[in-house]
């Protein structure tokens, strides 16, 4: 499996960090946009630890890109990000956080009410088993319910999708085990308190996009990281799902929010 994809040409100083965890390739659409006006990496996580996708992230910047960078971090990449840039500052420039999760437990049942009351009675049925499936050690073909996860969010969690946007999306593998270990270890980490108190230890400005029809609460984001780091800023994009580079009608506004962090 490829460990990085790069875009555009050196130096590159924008790195794009997907989801999941294991949901390599679905950044590619927002790398090759920005291509053309920077040296983009797109990272492709494969390990199942927290500690250990943190250090394989930083590896690539290390080897690959011209530290610091900006990192564009969607949904669970946006936690990675947040947790890299604590514990490496020198690595990163500034932080774009996408889509994010909410940073406290507290917003945990709003994420999946929000989700539910889109879903059909047998898709919350649906959506509750692979959850379990994907959550027990002996469950077999993870990657299947992963892959099946993804297609039942991708319906709740926008709001005016473009056609065939699934085209653009360079899968290369989902990868459920690492769904599973890795999303454990952060959700303790965030039920702990201990991810947003490592917003402590970021130095560099952090900027948070997310869409105002998003499962994931914006208030999950806006109202922890406002209190807690010294450099905030929040963007609500209207009409906007969760992967703003797919919504036909704030897809557009996404990417002059990107370019405009990126001058």
């Amino acid at each position: 499996m490829e460990r990085v994809r790069k875009y555009g040409t050196p130096p590159f100083k924008v790195a794009v960090i997907h989801g999941g965890p294991g949901a390599g390739g679905e950044m590619a659409p927002v790398a090759r946009e920005l291509a053309p006006e920077h040296g983009v990496l797109e990272p492709i996580q494969t390990s199942t630890s927290l500690t250990g996708q943190v250090e394989e992230l930083k590896a690539i910047l290390e080897t690959h890109g011209d530290p610091p960078l900006v990192l564009i971090g969607f949904s669970w990449g946006a936690w990675l990000s947040f947790v890299a840039a604590a514990r490496h500052h020198d690595l990163v420039e500034k932080l774009i956080l996408v889509g994010s999760g909410p940073f406290q437990e507290t917003y945990v049942d709003t994420l999946r009410e929000s989700r539910l009351e889109r879903f059909t009675e047998k898709e919350k049925l649906e959506f509750d088993a692979i959850f379990e499936g994907l959550s027990e050690p002996g469950t077999e073909d993870k990657d299947r319910l992963l892959a099946r996860l993804g297609a039942l969010t991708r319906t709740s969690d926008s709001y005016d999708p473009i056609a065939n946007h699934d085209e653009a999306f360079d899968d290369i593998g989902l990868q459920g085990h690492v769904f599973q270990k890795v999303w454990e270890e952060a959700a303790e980490l965030r039920r702990t308190g201990a991810l947003l108190q490592l917003g402590r230890c970021i130095q560099c400005p952090v900027v948070a996009v997310q869409g105002d029809h998003d499962p994931h609460p914006a208030e999950g984001v806006r109202v922890p990281l406002s209190g807690t780091l010294d450099d905030f800023r929040f963007v609500l994009l209207e009409q906007c799902g969760h992967k703003p580079w797919i919504e036909r009608q704030a897809r557009d506004t996404f990417y002059r929010v990107l370019r405009r962090e990126l001058t």
